[in-house]
């Protein structure tokens, strides 16, 4: 068993009627700035304040499929620490995984499902910025 799986929360990702009439409400109402793919919110590690992190806020059409094979209205994105390690823990454990795991530029990606249906997207990011004080 893995001592640490989920180090973070990486990202919220929700369906919405029309992504950029809810990022301009975000924005007139609530400061949120967002892009093409959505608002990042820069942090700094609390036992090493010299890195810091990332986590993304991003509005989707209801109509995407990038949620599938789930239903929900929403996605976490779980930061982890080592992907590959943790998905063969997560697939002794019987947990379903969807698709197979994917490698970017920044991090490396895969799906799982919990027990009510919900697709939880989990992601080792890379090149996390490590300050200079």
């Amino acid at each position: 068993m893995m001592e640490k799986r989920v180090t973070g929360l990486g990202g919220i990702f929700f369906k919405c009627n029309d992504p950029n009439t809810t990022k301009a409400w975000y924005k007139q109402h609530l400061g949120i700035d967002a892009g093409e793919y959505g608002a990042t919110f820069q942090w700094r590690e609390h036992k090493d304040p010299k890195v810091e992190g990332r986590t993304v806020w991003s509005p989707f059409s209801k109509d995407t499929e990038y949620f599938n094979p789930g239903d929900q209205s929403f996605m976490l994105n779980y930061r982890v620490a080592d992907l590959k390690a943790l998905l063969e823990v997560l697939k002794k454990e019987g947990v379903e995984v969807v698709g197979e795991m994917e490698e970017y530029e920044y991090g490396k990606f895969c799906w799982i499902i919990d027990p009510d249906g919900n697709k939880i997207e989990l992601w080792e990011p890379v090149n996390e910025t490590v300050l200079d004080d």
